[in-house]
């Protein structure tokens, strides 16, 4: 019995040269379907889009090539370690002092009340000592006074009247 010609050749040193380029393009049609569904659980973080992905590279070739056309630029582990990175030198220049406007990101200092770009209010001053404060503290971390307390009242009107009494008295001869 004769074995069975492939695309009808039945030369057998032909027909063992085409059944190997036929295993050889199903095995990298195989290993393309792996390298797909491994990819793009490196790029998507969504499961049901790497099932997709997966089943599309299911169609020989072609499926694997559109995945390639539309697949995500960056791996998620990178997108991760950028983040961290810019965190990282979020946190080293508020470490230094350095400090945005958050309506314009013009650079501004830390005791700036105003934005001198957008002119927008960053911070209210202490009623008492006039250093400017956060708008989370109930205390002035300066003078020690309360946010949102009235001003204590000056001294300096109280020991004018006590003076203004030990003036008048010192002033009034002594009748002894």
């Amino acid at each position: 019995m004769l074995p069975e010609a492939v695309f009808g050749i039945h030369n057998s040193g032909l027909n063992l040269a085409v059944e190997l380029v036929i295993f050889f393009l199903v095995v990298i049609w195989l290993a393309l379907v792996y390298w797909t569904y491994a990819d793009a659980r490196r790029r998507v973080a969504d499961p049901m889009l790497v099932g997709c992905a997966t089943v599309a590279s299911l169609f020989p070739y072609v499926g694997s090539i559109v995945y390639m056309i539309v697949r995500p630029p960056e791996y998620l582990e990178d997108i991760r370690e950028r983040e961290l990175e810019m965190q990282a030198a979020e946190a080293r220049l508020a470490e230094l002092g350095y400090h945005l406007c958050p309506h314009c990101d013009y650079e501004v200092e830390k005791d700036f009340l105003r934005c001198p770009n957008c002119m927008r209010k960053l911070k209210d001053p202490c009623q008492t000592c006039g250093r400017p404060l956060d708008p989370r503290w109930k205390l002035c971390p300066f003078c020690e006074a309360e946010v949102g307390a009235p001003p204590p009242v000056p001294r300096r009107q109280r020991r004018r009247r006590e003076t203004t009494a030990e003036q008048t008295a010192a002033e009034q001869p002594s009748t002894t």
